[in-house]
């Protein structure tokens, strides 16, 4: 599975030549309000490799019919290897928290850890977070997230929005918005934590919903 991943985000780099390069055969009708790039970070085949030769940018778009056809071409969620993630961030930002968009920043977060359950539905749990982030339904004004992230684990999945700080007065749309996509009950609960606190063994999230 991992071969044909890395073959069909090969054929979706930034250099590749597309449908939507061609004004004759794709015209886009309904552009976003921001510009968005899909990153791949592909399971480490040996240790000589770090984080950043595993994380590679896959397509940047700006309109509703190129996701489409990009969210189309590539994998669903329930297809890619364990240790892999998708990340969906504004053009721009890196998805790494030493960014400088996301350095100040944090995420909320919820872990589907029974993962044979949540398999047969996840591919659409996380279009409906894909389309809240591109759509920006998953807050109002505060034009706080930088992105959303994918983690497959042997597990769980892992489903993260990026925010660029850590006001909390800021941060409760965003993870309640959150609970909604993601079809949560009261029980199940997204934390948001620092990026700072992340890195701390033992730290406690600074918000719970």
């Amino acid at each position: 599975m991992s071969e044909e991943l890395a073959q069909k985000t090969e054929e979706l780099s930034l250099d590749s030549k597309t449908v939507f390069d061609s004004k004759e055969e794709f015209n886009a009708k309904h552009p976003l309000n921001s510009r968005w790039t899909l990153w791949y970070t592909k399971p480490q085949t040996n240790k000589s490799e770090n984080w950043h030769d595993l994380l590679k940018p896959v397509i940047t778009f700006s309109s509703v019919e190129e996701f489409w056809g990009i969210y189309n071409s590539i994998p669903p969620a329930n297809q890619l290897p364990l240790k892999s993630d998708y990340h969906l961030f504004k053009e721009g930002i890196r998805p790494e928290w030493e960014d400088e968009a996301n350095s100040k920043g944090g995420k909320w977060q919820f872990s589907f850890n029974k993962k044979l359950e949540v398999n047969p539905i996840i591919n659409d749990l996380w279009l409906r977070g894909l389309l809240a982030v591109i759509g920006e339904t998953i807050e109002d004004e505060e034009n706080e997230v930088n992105g959303i992230v994918l983690n497959i684990r042997k597990q769980a999945y892992r489903v993260g929005i990026w925010t660029k700080d850590c006001d909390e007065s800021k941060l409760k749309t965003v993870g309640e918005r959150l609970k909604k996509v993601l079809q949560l009950n009261d029980e199940q609960k997204v934390e948001f934590m620092s990026h700072d606190a992340s890195n701390t063994r033992g730290a406690e999230p600074q918000i719970v919903l």
